[in-house]
């Protein structure tokens, strides 16, 4: 059973600081810059020149380039522009200029607007399979062609950080450190040390490289593998939406599939294909790259690969190590193949110099070389990322929790053993856990099953959401640990919950020291349960549950808490942005006539980047005139200056949809009081509630509020919560529902709420209103089931680290100001009646909050 780390040495607060500090490299010549939480991240900056006023140029109108992006879009067929066309031209809407008459017109246009963004060429690639040349043609952008389009680009300017930056935040004793972006962590900070010294203001240029083959064809006997590069020197937000820096196909030969010989091939094919890629930028990566930047200071830039982001089998391909069946399997690290679960265990780090020297001696005697090569598990093939400095690519390859975690293991490992387990519970236990699962509460952003036994899909985000629902789900039935099938489902659980906890640690946006320690503490932790797992299936001799767990996965996270202090946090390189753009590559395979494709492709793909170019400038133009617009309305308000996050919560913490027509407090009583008893006494208890909290918001009563049985009131079933992410201190918004027919089922959400100055509890949406106090003004309340902590010395509990909240009576049901609600919450049953668990798991925020709620103790 879990044990939880000794001492408490993390501990995780979610008070907001008391101020930030900023530490530029010493190279960047700034002095550090403190700031108040009001100031960090807000950004002062108006545009010094209007945008251009025409931003659709090249097409003649705005109208012309509306009617492309929606083509564009919606991937139309020839027959279909010329259809849809013909109708605008019909219709005469009048609302802008159209001047496209037929698919020619609009082609011209498109090849006119490609000329914005830097080609695609043809470049052939020739490596040896079988003694013969093979010759392979591989289709790229220039990337520093693309990034100076980057640079170019108005919009983009004033995002682009140069300098590497140490952050702290004040917890009221003293400065704390913590990683988010690329530029925060170590990582760039050694890179910018490491710069020429002769070169003034010298900074990196960061690069992300991202690669995976996706089947094109429906039958999948069409392979692409698009290469995508981003660039580390805009904020996540931007570096992660869903513009493409580059892209290329290699062929897949499915008759040699799998074969040593032809695998080899690939690599070379891959790596000879990366030199013509990266050649410039192998050189400008020594020399460097004068541009004057937004600011007017003109800097010299160093193009490095700080990030490659792919799967495991492209890592492999990217860092040429034998894979997951070679003596060292991991891309770090020299951990032999039987030691890769062994994860408290460290072992030597794997360095480009070693490889370099094995490759050389490989090329003067091919023996001795070969076997040093085995020694340090890679190929013999040199090293693209070789030519680029400061590009070492076991540095470079980081943790991906999409293909790491959620597609591994927790998908084809955690969930199949956990299956297997349940089977032998028999079919009553496997019918009760489905029936959890679709009676599982319904929140927005998480999906919902009616099954997860026998479902089958690969949709990673489902799989994640599956594993936070499926936990609980599991819970119910450790009661049955008296069989050997229920003891180990408990010892399956124990594993599962270290997971969780470390999928929703390493998934936080900002992540301090204390985070990163926790993060360490529990990966023991995790392998402690399964060593523990391990040990037991081998004591009953179990022959059909996983008993080898030395797969490269199971390891990888060991690395985790090194990329995060060297890249910032792992967003950064997620593959969930890049896996995305799969689905416009298919599109424009299956629009295209399957000859050449390659080509065709490639040209819709270069379109739709036009296009989004072109919307990026159209957007800009829109805001500037809303901004000159409201620069008065501004001043006036005094909302100058103030950013969107706290903007936003400015105008509102709260915000109420769908109203339903106005009724007395008769008629709500008449409605609901004979068949919910939380509406017992409704008037009386609304009328000590006003009268108790009205003094409390700083009105003053001179007497006693009497509410008569036709006060009006008007029901709302809708609510939209913004607050602050305890994560990242940005913006959040909740959805929750009070509905009794939401999409033909009841919906009363749950919600976190300051219940007094400092405690906070649980309740239930019951009733949503506005009404009318006297000469008051408006007034936004809620009609609530609460819920009270639970006995706190359950073992299940303890080992669990479970928040179990009790349900009091309907009659309880008390009123609260909607302004007390912090944030949504969701509950599930647990194994006693009226007694719920608090999904912890939810979101990184509300994975915080209860780390912290419950330390302090203030629920």
């Amino acid at each position: 059973m879990r044990s939880l780390p000794a001492g408490g040495t993390s501990r995780i607060s979610i008070d907001r600081p008391k101020e930030f500090k900023t530490e530029f490299h010493p190279r960047s010549c700034r002095p550090d810059l403190l700031q108040r939480f009001e100031e960090f991240g807000v950004s002062n900056h108006t545009p010094e020149v209007p945008p251009d006023e025409e931003p659709w140029c090249p097409f003649q109108s705005r109208g012309d380039f509306e009617f492309a992006e929606i083509a564009v879009d919606a991937s139309l067929s020839k027959t279909q522009i010329n259809a849809l066309l013909d109708l605008i031209s019909r219709v005469k809407m009048g609302k802008t200029d159209l001047t496209l008459k037929n698919e020619h017109d609009l082609r011209r246009a498109y090849d006119n607007a490609a000329k914005e963004l830097t080609p695609f060429t043809e470049i052939p690639v020739t490596a040896k399979y079988k003694n013969e040349d093979c010759t392979y043609n591989f289709y790229a952008q220039s990337i520093w062609e693309w990034a100076l389009d980057l640079l170019q680009n108005p919009q983009l300017a004033p995002h682009f950080v140069w300098d590497a930056q140490h952050l702290y935040k004040h917890d009221g004793e003293k400065y704390k450190r913590f990683f988010g972006e690329p530029w925060t962590g170590n990582r760039w900070w050694d890179i910018q040390s490491e710069l020429p010294a002769g070169v003034e203001n010298a900074v990196p240029f960061g690069l992300i490289l991202y690669a995976d083959k996706t089947r094109l064809s429906t039958q999948g006997s069409v392979k692409g593998y698009p290469v995508i590069v981003r660039c580390v020197n805009l904020p996540v937000e931007i570096c992660n939406s869903n513009g493409v820096g580059g892209g290329c196909v290699v062929p897949e030969d499915a008759d040699e599939e799998g074969k040593t010989g032809f695998t080899n091939l690939k690599r070379v094919v891959w790596h000879e294909s990366f030199v013509k890629f990266l050649e410039e930028v192998g050189v400008l990566s020594k020399t460097g790259y004068a541009h004057t930047c937004y600011d007017k200071v003109c800097r010299s830039l160093f193009p490095v690969v700080l990030i490659l982001s792919a799967d495991y089998e492209e890592q492999c391909m990217m860092s040429l190590i034998q894979g997951a069946k070679g003596k060292r399997p991991c891309l770090v690290c020299l951990v032999p193949l039987d030691r890769l679960h062994e994860i408290s265990r460290s072992f030597p780090a794997r360095i480009v110099a070693d490889a370099v020297e094995a490759l050389r001696l490989y090329s003067i005697d091919c023996a001795k070389g070969e076997e040093q090569l085995k020694q340090i598990g890679l190929c013999p093939i040199s090293n693209v990322f070789w030519i680029v400095a400061f590009s070492d690519p076991h540095a470079a390859l980081s943790f991906d929790r999409l293909h790491f975690l959620h597609l591994s293991i927790w998908r084809k490992h955690m969930l199949e053993e956990l299956k297997k387990i349940l089977k032998d519970l028999g079919r009553n236990y496997e019918a009760s856990v489905e029936k959890y699962v679709s009676e599982f509460p319904q929140w927005c952003g998480l999906s919902h099953f009616n099954n997860f036994i026998h479902i089958v899909f690969s949709d990673g985000n489902k799989f994640h959401d599956m594993s936070k629902q499926v936990f609980y789900v599991a819970l119910i039935y450790l009661m049955h640990t008296t069989s050997p099938e229920g003891y180990r489902l408990v010892c399956m659980l124990c594993m599962l919950h270290s997971y969780l906890q470390l999928d929703s640690l390493i998934g936080l946006n900002i992540h301090t020291e204390s985070m990163l320690t926790m993060i360490e503490e529990e990966l023991l932790v995790f392998n402690k349960e399964l060593k523990e797992y391990l040990d037991y299936l081998e004591r009953i001799g179990q022959t059909d549950l996983k008993t080898n767990w030395d797969f490269p996965k199971i390891h990888l996270w060991k690395h985790v808490v090194h990329d995060i202090r060297a890249k910032g946090a792992a967003h950064n390189y997620s593959m969930r942005p890049n896996e995305k753009l799969h689905g416009p590559l298919k599109d424009a395979y299956h629009n295209s006539n399957g000859r050449d494709f390659t080509q065709q492709i490639l040209q819709i793909d270069h379109n739709r980047l036009a296009i989004k170019l072109l919307r990026s400038r159209l957007n800009s133009l829109e805001e500037y005139k809303q901004q000159a617009e409201g620069t008065e309305d501004n001043k006036e308000t005094g909302t100058a200056g103030i950013s969107d996050t706290q903007s936003s919560i400015a105008n509102g913490h709260i915000q109420l949809g769908s109203p339903c027509t106005v009724e007395s407090i008769q008629d709500v009583k008449a409605t609901h009081g004979l068949k919910d008893g939380a509406f017992e006494g409704f008037r009386r208890k609304f009328t000590e509630f006003v009268n108790q909290s009205l003094p409390s918001y700083g009105y003053a009563l001179t007497q006693w509020f009497n509410v008569p049985l036709q006060f009006e009131i008007r029901e709302y079933r809708y609510l939209r919560v913004n607050y602050e992410s305890t994560v990242d201190w940005g913006l959040m918004s909740d959805h929750l529902r009070c509905n009794p027919s939401f999409f033909g089922s009841p919906h009363f959400d749950a919600a976190l709420i300051q219940h007094t100055a400092d405690k906070m509890a649980f309740v239930r949406l019951l009733f949503m209103f506005t009404c009318q106090i006297s000469t008051f003004g408006t007034f936004k309340f809620a009609l609530v089931q609460p819920y009270t902590l639970a006995c706190l010395g359950r073992r299940l509990d303890r080992d669990f680290q479970l928040t179990r909240v009790k349900a009091l009576p309907s009659t309880s049901s008390m009123f609260i100001p909607l302004e007390s609600i912090i944030c949504g919450a969701v509950l599930v049953p647990s194994d006693s009646a009226n007694e719920y668990f608090v999904v912890d798991h939810l979101d990184s925020d509300m994975f915080l909050r209860m780390k912290a709620l419950l330390t302090d103790q203030k629920l």
